[in-house]
């Protein structure tokens, strides 16, 4: 099996676990993974994590034009962002994950750490959320204010909608997406009932021993 293929199937295969698991639901979200080559493959419009074909995955160029495949999801220009700001960006992950997206929804968060530090492995696997102000799904505004924030940050939130997530490796982008899911998880929990948080000297040790680029 070539690389590609290869990769194409791994993708198809962590977005059926997502949606299996709630992360996405009918035809949200999507991802992006690129390859030694610098083509990117994308999932289409409209297709949902739960029975993708990996034969059918969307191909862009290094500049995010459609050279084959199904039509790619309209959501390119975020993946793009990401990509071109974070060299060693390897793969992009945007759900709809329900508890990021109720987070997403409140008033008052903070714009540029939208989650506090309530575990260690929030402020290791991504250090912090900012947040973007509401724009219409598929707008390409979203890329350029991703574009603002991505070469310091690996996650980004989108008000209203829901995270973009990078990552090293296909893995790694799922992973990071799944530690926020469920810090977000927590934080909500946790909300109505009060609670600590890591110092910041905690913080700041924890950001010395694993640093975020």
């Amino acid at each position: 099996m070539s690389e590609e293929q290869t990769l194409r199937v791994e993708l198809c295969e962590w977005a059926k676990s997502m949606f299996m698991r709630g992360y996405s639901s009918g035809g949200a979200g999507n991802i992006s993974a690129k390859l030694p080559d610098d083509t990117i493959i994308v999932t289409p419009t409209n297709s949902s994590f739960g029975d993708l074909v990996p034969e059918r995955l969307s191909k862009l160029d290094a500049m995010g034009n459609w050279i084959d495949g199904d039509k790619p999801t309209k959501e390119v220009s975020m993946h793009m962002a990401m990509y071109e700001q974070r060299p060693d960006c390897q793969a992009v992950v945007h759900l709809h994950s329900p508890w990021l997206t109720a987070l997403s929804c409140l008033e008052n968060v903070d714009k540029n750490n939208c989650l506090p530090p309530i575990t260690p492995y929030y402020v290791m696997r991504v250090g912090e959320l900012p947040l973007v102000e509401y724009l219409p799904p598929g707008d390409p505004k979203i890329g350029d204010e991703i574009a603002k924030l991505a070469k310091k940050h690996s996650a980004i939130l989108l008000s209203n909608h829901g995270p973009v997530v990078g990552g090293k490796t296909l893995r790694q982008a799922f992973f990071n997406a799944e530690e926020l899911e469920d810090t977000a998880r927590l934080y909500l929990t946790l909300l109505p009932l009060g609670f600590k948080t890591l110092t910041e000297s905690d913080v700041q040790e924890l950001k010395n021993r694993y640093p975020q680029k």
